[in-house]
């Protein structure tokens, strides 16, 4: 289990956002709780799924408990922006999703990428013992406790975000530059 170094208990906001031209984008997720600002750097797929994955999340917990409230996807672009300075805390290897059902919160737990895995031999990968050990080296890990529709207008605003890229050729279904695509489908003909 990885060390929960950051916590923001409650966010005040929490969101999504890229920053650079399309096909040099870098994403990330930032959260803001008073004056605490933890910024963190993801992968587009990442957010991609994370948004998924919280409809899915959610949708269990209005099953679970069908009294409380349907959670609000609603964000205004202006304030869905990352705040600067952008200095992120570290890369995302993993992201979690919890709920506190006392509360009425959800939490977003992000997970930094461990560097210091090796590649381990396929003998290792059969003894069930070490796999369940817990590792002295893995990575920090950041807890953001939010609203269910905090949650959900960060993912939708995710979406919106990842979709604001390079067009994607219908051929390939690989993303084309401004400048042109060599299309591998159509014998890398440019189009």
């Amino acid at each position: 289990m990885p060390r929960i170094d950051f916590e923001l208990n409650p966010v005040s906001h929490i969101t999504t956002d890229a920053i650079g031209q399309p096909g040099k984008r870098v994403f990330y997720i930032q959260g803001q709780k008073g004056d605490q600002v933890i910024t963190l750097i993801v992968e587009k797929v990442q957010i991609q799924t994370l948004a998924l994955g919280v409809e899915e999340f959610l949708s269990e917990i209005n099953k679970r408990f069908p009294d409380s409230p349907e959670a609000s996807g609603e964000f205004e672009e202006g304030l869905m922006r990352i705040y600067p300075p952008v200095d992120p805390l570290f890369r995302v290897g993993e992201l979690a999703l919890a709920y506190d059902s006392d509360q009425d919160m959800a939490i977003l737990i992000a997970k930094e990428v461990n560097n210091n895995e090796e590649n381990p031999s396929p003998e290792e990968n059969l003894d069930p013992i070490e796999e369940n050990e817990e590792s002295e080296d893995e990575g920090n890990a950041v807890r953001f406790w939010c609203t269910r529709s905090q949650l959900l207008a960060m993912c939708r605003w995710g979406l919106e975000v990842s979709g604001r890229g390079r067009p994607v050729c219908p051929y390939c279904g690989q993303p084309m530059d401004p400048s042109g695509h060599f299309c591998p489908k159509r014998n890398g003909h440019k189009h």
